[in-house]
């Protein structure tokens, strides 16, 4: 055993745990919108709090753990705490990626580690629906600025012929859609556009509707509590999946129903979580944070639905390749890809 190496995992150690407990603060932040406060310029901590109405007591040490993480900037001189344009821009403008919103997810699924550690005996599943809610939330609120950012402007274009499409009055299908935040997002770019979304969790699509009503969107944008499986409707120009067929118990099911349910040229817009064929290309930061999320989130939900499937956060382009044939496509290919994303153009 060589020291050295002993030393090197323990400072691994060392900045893990810190990370996980300051998981907590980051959320605290999130909620009491601490970050946004401390964007409107630096401040001691007895500022902060005449500024945000919380306790100093409480400030001070959060700010000071903000500031070891390198969340925030501490000027010793001024004894000031404050936010550069870049961190501002991570996590307090609502623009911005919204980062904070990714540790009220974690947060979340690690509630369930008890019934996980039991899964894990068993090998049975743990569904969405018995998560914490700050898990449909936090995804949501995660995941919706990287749709903003690529759905309209990168995904859509690169897919042959869907601008036109639904530029000129389409029909588009969203499973597993969640929140609705990517079926608005959808219709605000297509005006001419509906959309029917789906998903089945009741409690997510509830919020969808009172989201689409809010957006003035109701007139063209539909949801129902409904499976990939068994959602409604047939002659969609686009039927989209964002982050989900990984997560189901029977992909191939799905996968066959939205077959059924594409007009004679429609197109199949499938975003899975970017990952190799082999493992050992996936052991990097991304790679871990997937299989983590996979490992409370992905593969147990799979494992609590019929169909034996529970591919995971990182099964890689053949596995989603294989499901996509067995369901009879014939047309499967890449269309575009970011740091965490592949997106795939499928057709029969």
């Amino acid at each position: 055993m060589e020291q050295d190496k002993v030393t090197a995992f323990l400072e691994r150690f060392v900045c893990d745990l810190g990370a996980t407990g300051a998981a907590g603060s980051v959320v605290i932040g999130h909620r009491l919108g601490l970050y946004e406060a401390l964007a409107d310029g630096p401040a001691t901590p007895e500022q902060f709090a005449e500024r945000t109405g919380c306790h100093r007591r409480y400030l001070t040490e959060w700010l000071c753990g903000q500031a070891a993480g390198g969340y925030v900037d501490y000027d010793p001189g001024s004894g000031t705490f404050s936010l550069t344009e870049e961190q501002a821009y991570c996590l307090a403008d609502p623009e911005g990626p919204n980062l904070a919103a990714a540790f009220r997810v974690v947060l979340g699924y690690l509630r369930a580690e008890e019934r996980i550690t039991e899964a894990f005996r068993t090998g049975e599943g743990v569904g969405w629906h018995e998560h914490d809610e700050d898990v449909f939330i936090g995804c949501d609120a995660f995941y919706r600025p990287g749709y903003v950012a690529e759905l309209v402007r990168t995904w859509i274009p690169a897919l042959d012929g869907v601008d036109a499409k639904l530029n000129a009055a389409g029909r588009v299908a969203d499973l597993g859609c969640g929140l609705g935040s990517s079926s608005l997002l959808i219709a605000e770019a297509y005006p001419r556009t509906t959309v029917s979304g789906s998903d089945y969790h009741a409690e997510s699509i509830e919020l969808a509707r009172k989201k689409a009503a809010e957006a003035g969107l109701s007139d063209r944008v539909s949801f129902e509590v409904a499976t990939a499986q068994t959602f409604t409707g047939t002659g969609y120009d686009l039927v989209a999946m964002f982050d989900c067929l990984h997560d189901m118990g029977d992909p191939v099911g799905a996968a066959r129903r939205v077959r059924q349910s594409l007009a004679p040229d429609g197109t199949w817009l499938l975003v899975e979580p970017a990952a190799s064929d082999r493992i050992e290309d996936n052991l990097n930061p991304v790679g871990r944070l997937f299989y983590s999320g996979s490992t409370f989130l992905c593969v147990p939900n799979g494992l609590s639905q019929p169909g034996g499937y529970a591919l995971g956060a990182q099964a890689g382009e053949t596995a989603i390749r294989e499901i996509v044939v067995e369901a009879g496509f014939t047309r499967f290919r890449k269309a575009a890809q970011t740091g965490f994303n592949a997106v795939y153009e499928i057709r029969r």
